[in-house]
């Protein structure tokens, strides 16, 4: 995967996707994995506000996204971004607002192209924390902890 830019923080390294001023994609790599400076202004824009949002977990991201998908997934992924920061739905409330299945609704938060900026890590089981890039136990859920615990909704 060729990525833009990769930027350290405390739960990942994460790769950053760009496409024509877009952001495209987010990816957790492993806490070891190199850092690479931003290859353009975009990409040190998108690294920029990312940072912006380990210093202070209620920043408001403002870069354009280029998300590909389903229209339901797009449904899933919008009404995430309506989360604040701090605040937790789960799978089955965002299924009632969005008249969809809460499995349907875990299958979009899953194939979220874009974590962390649309925060699928709000959205939480009926009676737990639920999956989180398509698991439901190990890393993946140890960096939906963090996310949570640095936004005090844990």
């Amino acid at each position: 995967m060729r990525y833009q830019a990769k930027l350290y923080t405390p739960f990942s390294v994460l790769g950053i996707r760009c496409a024509n001023d877009m952001l495209t994609g987010i990816d957790f790599l492993p806490v070891t994995e190199k850092t690479k400076a931003p290859e353009d202004v975009f990409a040190e824009q998108v690294c920029c506000q990312l940072i912006g949002y380990l210093e202070n977990p209620d920043y408001k991201f403002s870069i354009p996204l280029a998300t590909s998908g389903t229209p339901h997934q797009k449904r899933v992924w919008l009404a995430m971004l309506a989360i604040p920061s701090g605040k937790t739905k789960s799978y089955g409330e965002l299924a009632a607002e969005l008249h969809s299945g809460a499995q349907a609704v875990g299958q979009a938060c899953g194939a979220n192209p874009i974590p962390v900026v649309i925060p699928c890590h709000r959205v939480l089981g009926k009676t737990g924390l639920g999956g989180f890039m398509k698991h439901g136990s190990g890393a993946p859920l140890e960096i939906k902890r963090w996310l949570l615990a640095h936004e005090r909704a844990a």
